[in-house]
């Protein structure tokens, strides 16, 4: 099941943060519970995921985006997302999530997060986000119009340039 509770427990406290310049980077802590866990005992990587939206949305709301969105009646979806997991996260431990978005280019942003379990990293993940409209994606120029970012936007991190590249050489509709 979704974590609801929790996510509206981050809502709260980010409404209640200063606001985020948009290369800003937010802190979430969140504790591993037993519905968090795989037969392993450790974070489930599925869950794992859901833990970052918890990270996510409160920097969208810090950052403005939130705002953005709601006013325009468009929406936010994740269009990819790349998962690196070296260390667990056993039921009861205590981890940080920092996210920051990272760049852009004409259709997707870019937001990097990474999970940290007592200063030392557990996991990081690359989500490509859309902007999205009943038209379809929102042309990112125009989302950051109407975020007021007027400096221009530096090239993506050739890491990021190099996935997006690679993802958009993977075939669609998939050939299994």
């Amino acid at each position: 099941m979704y974590p609801y509770l929790r996510l509206g427990l981050e809502i709260v406290l980010a409404r209640r943060a200063p606001p985020l310049p948009l290369r800003g980077v937010h802190v979430t802590r969140v504790t591993c519970r037993p519905a968090d866990i795989d037969p392993w005992g450790e974070l489930n990587n599925g869950r794992t995921l859901t833990l970052y939206d918890l990270g996510r949305v409160p920097l969208a709301l810090r950052t403005g985006l939130i705002d953005v969105v709601r006013r325009n009646r468009w929406g936010i979806a994740v269009a990819g997302a790349s998962v690196r997991y070296r260390r667990r996260v056993r039921a009861f431990q205590r981890v940080e999530i920092r996210s920051a978005f990272v760049g852009r280019d004409a259709r997707f942003l870019y937001t990097h997060q990474a999970m940290f379990r007592a200063g030392e990293p557990v996991s990081s993940v690359l989500i490509r986000g859309a902007v999205t409209s009943s038209e379809g994606i929102v042309p990112t120029e125009r989302v950051m119009a109407e975020l007021g970012a007027t400096a221009p936007e530096p090239p993506l991190p050739a890491w990021i340039a190099a996935w997006s590249a690679a993802e958009a050489s993977r075939p669609w509709p998939p050939d299994l």
